[in-house]
């Protein structure tokens, strides 16, 4: 059974910056696409950014030119890199992965059976 750990998230201020990590147990993930969502207090869960199985990446339009993601098929891990942080950058962010081609449907949550339980990310003002 294929499990996805995400480790990297705490609490940082505004503008500063974190790394997030998922490591993927068993399997070689350049067949998958990746993603990763976030579900701040009270809000529904949303996709962050994505990297398909054909290394194309795409982002929220909220956090463009601020967050990067990256996948290490020798590693077996999927990074977020982010950057000049707000406040609204605040939730739980979760590793996903999908045995299918997302393409432009990569923020559908239904697209992805594989999740990680979580990690808090933090922002203070």
């Amino acid at each position: 059974q294929v499990q996805l750990v995400e480790s990297g998230g705490g609490s940082v201020q505004a503008g500063g910056s974190l790394r997030l990590s998922c490591a993927a147990s068993a399997y070689s993930h350049s067949r998958f696409s990746m993603a990763w969502f976030r579900q701040a207090p009270g809000k529904a869960r949303e996709g962050v950014a994505a990297v398909d199985s054909e290394g194309t990446t795409r982002y929220a339009d909220s956090v463009k030119g601020r967050f990067t993601i990256s996948k290490d098929n020798a590693k077996t891990t999927l990074d977020l890199q982010m950057s000049s942080l707000k406040p609204d950058d605040t939730a739980q962010y979760y590793c996903a992965a999908s045995h299918t081609y997302v393409g432009t449907l990569w923020d559908e949550e239904a697209l992805y059976n594989i999740w990680g339980q979580g990690t808090q990310v933090t922002v203070s003002s």
